[in-house]
């Protein structure tokens, strides 16, 4: 007698899922994926393939990316703010406003990344010429030599990172990601 697991799933795909654990392709989360399928077969469970593994991944990734940003004493916030105005061009230099949107975080997130750079010498804050009440935050020459070496040491990174797939594979997944990406509020 065959279990409804209550899925589409031909009954062999759901035994091939059932035996991940001897797969010897199988990762933790077919493992996890297995595992709930055994203990909640009226579950689907499918989704956590995606949804795991990203997670999986963001952990990683972001200890090893961390890792670069550490060697220049900073944190991933001010390695942002620092690549923002950098590639926004010359002077190099952006509203508070203008960072926040470039980085994704609140003005006070900002503010503080921008205090510890600014005491660092990294960067400049200035009265704009036309509202005396906002301010303009521009990277000085110390600190678009940082970012200018940070960035490269970063990129490689990345590329290192991403060295087991192949360029078609990478772009696959970047355009996969895109479009999961829009199907996300706030993503």
């Amino acid at each position: 007698m065959t279990q409804d697991t209550g899925s589409a799933r031909p009954p062999a795909a759901a035994d091939a899922e059932l035996d991940a654990d001897a797969d010897a392709d199988a990762d933790a989360v077919d493992r996890i994926v297995g595992q709930w399928r055994r203990q909640r077969p009226d579950l689907d469970p499918a989704p956590m393939h995606v949804i795991g593994r990203i997670t999986r991944l963001h952990w990683a990734l972001d200890e090893r990316l961390c890792r670069v940003f550490d060697r220049y004493d900073l944190g991933r916030g001010e390695f942002d703010i620092l690549a923002s105005l950098r590639r926004s061009g010359a002077p190099f230099e952006l509203t508070a406003g203008e960072l926040r949107g470039a980085t994704m975080v609140t003005s006070g997130a900002v503010t503080k990344r921008v205090d510890r750079l600014e005491r660092a010498g990294l960067v400049t804050r200035r009265t704009a010429d036309d509202d005396a009440r906002g301010r303009l935050i521009r990277l000085t020459d110390r600190g678009r030599e940082l970012i200018d070496e940070a960035v490269e040491v970063h990129v490689r990174n990345e590329a290192d990172l991403l060295a087991g797939l192949t360029a078609d594979e990478r772009d696959t997944l970047a355009d996969l990601l895109r479009k999961l990406g829009r199907t996300l509020p706030g993503a």
